[in-house]
């Protein structure tokens, strides 16, 4: 029987995790299955146990004793920061709240965690016009908050993978994540009346359907296997394909004059987002699945395309 605790238990992917968990909790021999978070989880299953917890605090060490726990799935992060956050804050959280997490496992002797890491971990580069893989250098940007501090953390995961070997790693590098009620910064383009592009560059998004990649995460609980993977359905879907599958009219500008834009609404703090973000839209990661379907032995079941012409009916 498995001891299995959730961090960020009550985000978009742990709550869908944490239910399909509970949904087969005695299946799959699961002992105590325990969300942690900040908030209670707002649908928690009957079977499952919440338990108040901030990364950025070094208590986790007492709860994974606790409930002697085998395998922590560490979700805890700030993907989609409000309009209060700062980066220092999201630091905390990202980088202090993992390196904290990573000791209790330690001092707890506990046997696997499994992070969700981010396509975002390898930056924003020309170099990307490549489907990436693993070994590819991990470059997040620093102009991107998120971006690197995903590289801040697989730093500090190589450093415990030398240290700690008996601590297991699945590490999965996720790509853009679509379901039925995904609502952040991405979607958000989606979702408007024209679809806006830069002149010279594809901007393909690779994605994954959130069931594809709870599915995956689940496996990777019980799998002998273990290591770093990219998480993305097939293949990718560019700028031209998104305007004909959503039936919306494209624009591709200048990057200079999207550049000169946000520069002039930050100078007068219209927008909290400056000239960098054109990278964002010009050298999307987008990657590649072999390892994860030939070595870890999991097949999205819906391409990139599939997981985007499905989101596209519910918006």
């Amino acid at each position: 029987m498995k001891n299995i605790l959730i961090t960020g238990a009550s985000g978009y992917l742990g709550s869908l995790l944490l239910e399909k968990l509970a949904s087969k909790k005695e299946i799959l021999g699961i002992n105590h299955l325990v969300a942690a978070d900040i908030k209670i989880h707002p649908r928690l299953p009957q079977n499952a146990l919440f338990e108040y917890l901030d990364v950025r605090e070094k208590k986790a060490t007492d709860l994974f004793k606790k409930y002697q726990i085998d395998c922590v799935i560490h979700l805890a992060s700030i993907v989609t920061p409000s309009n209060q956050s700062n980066r220092e804050f999201e630091y905390s959280v990202d980088v202090e709240g993992t390196k904290n997490i990573l000791q209790a496992c330690v001092e707890s002797n506990v046997k696997r965690i499994i992070i969700s890491s981010s396509g975002a971990a390898y930056g924003y580069y020309p170099e990307n016009i490549k489907p990436l893989v693993e070994t590819d250098p991990i470059r997040g940007n620093f102009e991107f908050a998120y971006s690197y501090h995903k590289k801040l953390i697989e730093e500090e995961l190589k450093k415990y993978r030398e240290l700690y070997p008996s601590l297991e790693q699945t590490i999965f590098r996720i790509t853009t994540i679509l379901g039925k009620n995904v609502n952040n910064q991405i979607t958000d383009l989606f979702k408007k009346k024209i679809q806006l592009g830069i002149c010279g560059t594809e901007s393909g998004f690779s994605f994954i359907w959130d069931q594809d990649a709870t599915q995956c995460f689940e496996q990777s609980i019980f799998s002998e296997k273990y290591g770093i993977y990219n998480l993305a359905g097939d293949g990718y879907v560019s700028l031209k394909e998104r305007g004909q599958i959503l039936k919306k009219p494209i624009i591709q500008i200048p990057s200079k004059i999207i550049e000169l834009a946000l520069c002039i609404l930050k100078f007068f703090k219209l927008t909290q987002y400056g000239p960098e973000q054109t990278m964002f839209l010009k050298y999307r990661p987008i990657l590649n699945n072999q390892k994860l379907k030939k070595e870890f032995g999991f097949t999205p079941t819906k391409t990139s395309r599939e997981v985007f012409e499905y989101y596209s009916t519910l918006i």
